[in-house]
């Protein structure tokens, strides 16, 4: 039997796997040999706080951390000071160029990198760095997604240095290059960029809750962030098999691929022992990002095979989305080195679990008192007063998110996270929250007046004063729900492993920020006429417990019912990307989120049509590189298998011999005909498109019709691949992928 030469690359891939030795990665180590600490390299490559105070002089180091920490414009006269103390720093480390280093509307990072050398009037080389260099540059902004805010010949926008988020070094094979992260910015202002609004909606968020703290007799609070905990999942593959998958290389995902024998059925990866070849590679992963200073905490097997998991400590949000970013890159480049790729896709795999970017949220006190500074706002308290303070932020939280679901929706939406909600390793498209069995039975007595006109020593008996024991150990965990309460923080866990944080956490912080602002406006006018400040705090949270009860819920978020009982409730259920990113135009969105001063009314036009026009184009990339496979690798290999199987059959009828191959001939034709009919299908409706006056419309008719036939050229490709001779399929197949060794 011969071999086809795509099935030859095939082969020829998987004995480079199997031949392949390892990959050592060595700690670090002294000059006596001995091993380092994490604890001694910890933030080298990082100009972080502990290095400002050793190279900075005093009064400039406290206006920098003054600027760091609460949030102040810098000042501009400190600024070559700074520049020249992080230039020095660089240059000892062997740096030759810097760069700012942003966030455009692209899910990635973009630098453009400049030199330190300058040369004199005499002609002598130097190094230079300027506060101004420091401060601001001027990236060519045509070719960045505005969403319609600029014409293409609109080329001027501006980067600024972010000082609340470390400067780093990044190390590459034959340099290092200065990172400074900053916001991105048209020539008129406007926001290009992920992270400016992020930080917009930080600020907002810290300055409400303040207010609403202070309302309740909490002035001691100055200054509140949200901080994040950002698990991020992914999927490896060796690259050899990697190189031969079209549909991996292209869009991220397999678009073809029948299911092995054995999947993730036996539960038997999930926190198993690490293979020896990831372990190497998660060892030197961590190594680079410690040296970034990104405090990696976690790594582990998840559910299915081939996918991992890594996690960090807990940092403010704007901080945490920079390190998650460097993540995402770093585990790409020493992928890479252990010969491997990493799949940040939510769904590279039919079948078996796809991956989430779980973004655990709190609020975190850091300019106060001594008393609370460091404080968690989430974390129930230990009097009944700060119990009371911690039940009326949860229900602001409610509120926010019972407000506004169909904005949160719209942040995690994605071509992508379509495959991934719903399914059973993921919330949903319904947002709701998850509080646990004995937050709701405290919420439900309030709500039913239990808790009426009580004393303190009374509130005690209710059980509120024991929040803290039992959430923190007796209260389970809802993993189906896109928003569970974990003790202290809310799991934000409908966002995609490839998407930047920044954008839902936003909107998160958009929607809290509206929610408290209407708890603060109900509670005004109880202060004056309550008997104690307790018993006015009491009579919000009923009503807000009251008001938001749809929002809550308890059960399975995967089941049938679930669905039916959410309809009821008056939730959405918004299935699809283009459905979900439309809230993001609503009057209320729009409302909102230029109320608070997030966004204004153009950058949130904005945002929808980058994401349209990226749903759009994700998707017709895939039809492409599907189209391309089927045509270049699957029919071919169908064509040649069949002729061989004619042959036999034609070979044994002449000598009056059994054909048995008879039958698999016959389904393979039924096949073959069916594949090349939607194939044909597929071209004709890809036509219809130019018909469409509008990116919706067109987003709309690809979610829909599209996807449909897409799906139903999977299902007899599939049925193909486990007809066809081994020798014979072209693709690497899901068992060769899926099992590193």
């Amino acid at each position: 039997m011969s071999i086809g030469t795509g099935a030859s690359a095939r082969f020829e891939a998987i004995r480079e796997v199997n031949s392949r030795t390892p990959r050592k990665f060595d700690p670090p180590r002294d000059d006596h040999g001995k091993r380092l600490r994490i604890s001694d390299f910890f933030g080298i490559n990082t100009f972080d706080i502990r290095k400002m105070r050793e190279k900075l002089p005093k009064e400039v180091f406290t206006k920098l951390l003054s600027t760091i920490e609460t949030g102040k414009k810098l000042d501009p006269e400190i600024a070559n000071t700074v520049a020249h103390a992080i230039k020095e720093w660089a240059l000892a480390r062997g740096v030759t160029h810097f760069c700012h280093w942003f966030q455009p509307q692209t899910g990635s990072t973009a630098e453009k990198h400049d030199a330190f050398l300058s040369l004199e009037e005499n002609g002598r080389p130097v190094e230079k760095f300027s506060g101004s260099q420091l401060i601001q540059s001027e990236p060519d902004a045509s070719s960045f997604p505005s969403g319609g805010m600029r014409t293409t010949f609109e080329a001027r926008g501006y980067t600024a240095w972010d000082p609340s988020s470390p400067v780093f070094i990044m190390e590459h094979t034959n340099g290092k290059t200065l990172c400074i992260p900053s916001v991105f910015l048209s020539y008129h202002g406007h926001s290009l960029d992920e992270k400016t609004a992020l930080m917009r909606s930080g600020e907002i968020l810290s300055h409400k809750v303040c207010e609403l703290v202070h309302l309740i007799g909490d002035k001691e609070i100055k200054r509140v962030v949200p901080t994040l905990g950002i698990e991020q999942e992914y999927f490896l593959i060796d690259r050899a098999l990697f190189s031969l998958r079209p549909d991996l290389v292209m869009s991220g995902r397999s678009l073809l691929g029948g299911q092995p024998p054995k999947g993730q059925q036996l539960e038997d990866h999930y926190f198993g022992s690490i293979p020896g070849r990831v372990q190497s590679f998660m060892s030197e992963m961590e190594f680079e990002l410690y040296k970034l200073g990104v405090p990696v905490k976690t790594r582990h097997n998840e559910v299915a095979p081939s996918q991992f998991e890594l996690a960090p400590i807990f940092e403010e949000a704007n901080i945490a989305t920079d390190h998650n970013q460097l993540h995402m890159e770093i585990l790409r480049k020493v992928a890479t080195r252990h010969n491997f790729t990493v799949l940040l896709h939510e769904k590279p795999y039919a079948g078996i679990n796809g991956s989430g970017k779980h973004n655990n949220w709190s609020l975190m006190v850091t300019c106060s008192g001594p008393s609370v500074d460091g404080e968690n706002l989430l974390d129930p308290g230990k009097t009944p007063h700060e119990n009371l303070r911690f039940l009326l932020i949860l229900c602001a939280f409610l509120k926010g998110v019972y407000k506004h679901s169909g904005l949160l929706r719209a942040g995690v939406a994605s071509s992508g996270n379509d495959h991934r909600l719903g399914a059973n390793e993921a919330p949903p498209a319904i947002i709701s929250v998850f509080v646990g069995d004995m937050l709701s039975r405290i919420l439900n007595s309030i709500e039913s007046g239990t808790a009426e006109q009580i004393s303190d020593a009374e509130f005690i008996k209710l059980g509120v004063s024991r929040l803290p024991e039992i959430m923190r150990d007796n209260t389970d965990r809802n993993r189906t729900s896109p928003l569970a309460f974990t003790g202290n923080k809310f799991e934000f866990r409908a966002v995609g492993s490839s998407a930047s944080s920044a954008f839902p956490i936003t909107l998160l912080n958009a929607a809290v920020t509206d929610g408290i602002s209407d708890v603060m406006e109900a509670l005004k006018p109880k202060l004056t006429t309550a008997k104690t400040i307790n018993a006015a705090i009491l009579e919000v949270i009923r009503d807000v417990v009251k008001e938001t009860k749809p929002i809550r819920f308890e059960g399975n978020n995967y089941s049938e019912q679930w669905v039916s009982d959410a309809e009821k409730r008056g939730l959405l259920n918004l299935k699809k990307t283009p459905e979900a990113l439309a809230q993001l135009l609503t009057p209320a969105a729009i409302a909102m989120l230029t109320k608070h001063g997030v966004f204004s009314e153009a950058e949130v036009v904005s945002r929808f049509h980058v994401r349209i026009e990226r749903y759009i184009k994700n998707m017709l990339i895939e039809v492409d590189t599907l189209r391309s496979m089927i045509e270049t690798q699957i029919l071919p290999a169908c064509y040649s298998y069949y002729g061989m199987l004619a042959s036999g059959i034609g070979a044994a009828k002449a000598a009056n011999m059994p054909t048995p191959q008879q039958e698999s001939a016959t389904k393979l034709a039924a096949l073959i005909g069916a594949v090349q009919s939607k194939r044909n299908s597929l071209s004709v409706m890809l036509s219809r498109l130019e018909s469409f006056s509008n990116e919706e419309e067109k987003a709309k008719y690809l979610s829909r019709e599209i996807s449909l036939i897409m799906t139903e050229i999977r299902v007899a490709s599939d049925e193909l691949e486990s007809l066809v001779a081994d020798d014979y399929w072209p693709l690497p197949k899901y068992r060769e992928m899926l099992f590193i060794t």
